[in-house]
């Protein structure tokens, strides 16, 4: 298939082609909305949730053609129209709302493919994914990204890209990644796609507040198309150069003065909530700016950013919600700002993120409480009482199928030296010290005695083996640093991943050269995954053939494998996450990192040694 010519699924397909534009429907649902003509579906019996006004009124019916909302009635209204509709469902006083929609997401993260991640969203009522392909984008350049965005436009969810504008997140002299995103590829992938709605996250916030000229060239290629700037940024003091560079929304608004500042500089704030054991879930501090300051909420949405499958099925952008409200919002207020808000922000609220007429007919049934019972996705059925319905599950079964290439990414031609070489005398170790939550690593200096063997250094200083091996074929094999964990709690055994952000490098741990070993033979016959060791054998694993980065299984599988991987990485004693150990390699947030180059210093964006004298 050549990826540069977009292509579009049948029309039969549920997806989110099944619509067809308001510009063509705009008769037959005046008709509909004037009693000329019946409608394809009315929903009777409900509160509705408005959130243009925010408020629910009771006694409502929704009125229903062509995937589209023709006009909310009071109740029973449907019975004085010439003809019946097509179907009524009664929603027995329950809730109806606008699906939500994510502003900010990265479907890599849930190991899936966006077919797969439809289902989870859907069932969480989701209907409108934002989603910064920039992992795919590192392993597979635009290819991977246009790859990503045919298997979205065969989903049965509306998915749209912000397309990754920092690959790689910082330059060849302190990573080796997969791709390079130039300013010329992401006009490209602006110029070719639709539903490149705007520029992903720019991680490299330092490198912009100090005029980078790629930087600010990619930053152009957006604004000069119209399209808007998303945001990734820690720091009060860059806040005002990084505005000023064009960027109007971030996720990366950890407390509550940083998002004051923000909102204050004109950038929207994403209020990202993840599970408590997360390095994500900056909600609760964030929100204050709301709650202990006293700003609006107009320019305020939520956000998942990072889930993996088994979190994705439970901490949704519904559970996100009901998050906002918990730390003071109303539900209302919660609502709107996971569905109009984004919809808004992104310059879509005509067509998702409320109840109008002429908007499409994502809606979601909730209870008191904002849990989804039902979801409608253009107007189809597609989750009933918390299942996928018979239509859904058929959709799901369709799903596009990566091309070969995607599946032969990690490319390592030999199993290299796995650990650094035992220090010959007394010497000074830069180690990185891991905490809680796990995004921020901290620069030990550890002074290391001279021993017989690794076993009492490791022992006596808490320590651990850490490898970075760059996997894309670009070094010879080659590209292998090695570094120390402290603090990392590793019993025995190790563990691995091919999901290194950002590169997506390999990244091994361990207390072993030997388990070491198993763990990445494990991983490239595999193509990809992560997985525990212990003792020689795999304990457990989630292969990820796609790319290194996705399972081509279903989300309740990946889910199950995922759960089984979490419960042995606690065992094994890791004491931060495995989705924190991915980050390790990150080299853009501070204070030190690991990449197949060496150990980097952030800010300074310096490489230093293992050992100094």
């Amino acid at each position: 298939m050549d990826h540069r010519t977009p292509s579009l699924p049948p029309k039969t397909a549920l997806t989110r082609f099944s619509v067809s534009p308001l510009s063509t429907m705009t008769r037959r649902l005046a008709d509909v909305a004037s009693g000329r003509a019946p409608a394809d579906l009315v929903i009777t019996g409900a509160r509705v949730l408005s959130t243009y006004s925010e408020r629910i009124t009771s006694e409502r019916e929704v009125w229903i053609a062509g995937g589209r909302i023709a006009a909310v009635k009071p109740a029973g209204s449907y019975r004085q129209v010439a003809g019946s509709p097509g179907m009524v469902y009664d929603a027995r006083g329950g809730i109806i709302a606008p699906g939500l929609v994510d502003p900010h997401i990265h479907i890599e993260s849930s190991m899936i493919t966006a077919c797969a991640y439809a289902e989870a969203a859907l069932l969480n009522g989701t209907t409108t994914i934002f989603c910064d392909s920039h992992e795919i984008g590192n392993v597979m350049d635009a290819a991977g990204i246009e790859m990503m965005l045919e298997d979205a436009r065969h989903a049965p969810l509306s998915i749209f890209l912000t397309v990754p504008s920092t690959v790689p997140a910082t330059t060849p002299d302190l990573e080796t990644a997969g791709g390079d995103l130039t300013p010329e590829k992401i006009a490209a992938l602006f110029d070719r796609w639709p539903e490149a709605a705007a520029l992903g996250e720019k991680m490299d916030f330092v490198p912009v507040t100090m005029g980078d000229e790629r930087s600010h060239a990619i930053l152009a290629a957006a604004l000069e198309r119209g399209k808007p700037v998303s945001g990734h940024i820690y720091g009060r003091e860059f806040v005002a150069a990084y505005a000023a560079s064009g960027v109007t929304d971030t996720h990366e608004a950890i407390d509550r003065d940083i998002a004051d500042d923000l909102l204050d500089a004109g950038v929207w704030i994403f209020l990202r909530g993840g599970p408590p054991t997360t390095p994500w879930h900056s909600l609760p501090e964030a929100i204050k700016t709301i709650t202990d300051l006293g700003s609006s909420h107009k320019r305020i949405c939520v956000c998942t950013d990072d889930r993996d499958a088994d979190d994705l099925m439970m901490f949704g952008m519904d559970w996100v919600t009901r998050e906002a409200r918990r730390s003071g919002m109303n539900r209302e207020q919660a609502w709107s700002m996971g569905s109009l808000h984004p919809a808004t922000r992104f310059g879509m609220d005509g067509e998702i993120g409320g109840l109008g007429g002429g908007r499409r007919a994502d809606l979601v049934l909730l209870n008191d409480d904002l849990d989804v019972q039902n979801t409608w996705y253009g107007g189809e059925l597609v989750v009933e009482a918390k299942r996928i319905t018979p239509m859904l599950d058929q959709a799901l079964s369709n799903r596009y199928r990566y091309p070969g290439e995607a599946y032969r990414t990690v490319h390592i031609p030999s199993v290299p030296k796995l650990i650094p070489d035992l220090p010959k005398e007394a010497c000074t170790a830069n180690v990185i010290r891991v905490a809680l939550p796990g995004i921020v690593l901290f620069h030990d200096k550890v002074q290391l005695q001279k021993e017989e063997n690794w076993d009492a250094l490791l022992s006596k200083n808490d320590l651990t083996f850490v490898t970075v091996i760059e996997r894309h074929g670009r070094t010879g094999g080659k590209g292998v640093a090695h570094g120390l964990l402290k603090d990392f709690g590793l019993k025995s055994g190790a563990v691995a991943s091919s999901v290194g952000h950002d590169s997506h490098n390999v990244i091994v741990a361990g207390t072993n050269e030997a388990d070491m070993r198993v763990a990445l033979e494990t991983l490239i016959e595999s193509q990809g995954g992560v997985c525990v060791v212990d003792q020689g054998h795999v304990v457990a694993m989630v292969p990820l053939p796609i790319a290194g980065l996705l399972s081509d299984k279903r989300v309740t599988e990946v889910a199950e494998e995922t759960r089984a991987l979490k419960v042995a990485w606690k065992k094994a004693g890791c004491k931060i996450p495995y989705m924190g150990f991915n980050l390790i390699p990150l080299s853009v947030i501070p204070e030190i990192r690991i990449t197949d180059k060496g150990l980097v210093l952030v800010p300074e964006m310096e490489l230093v040694p293992l050992y100094e004298g």
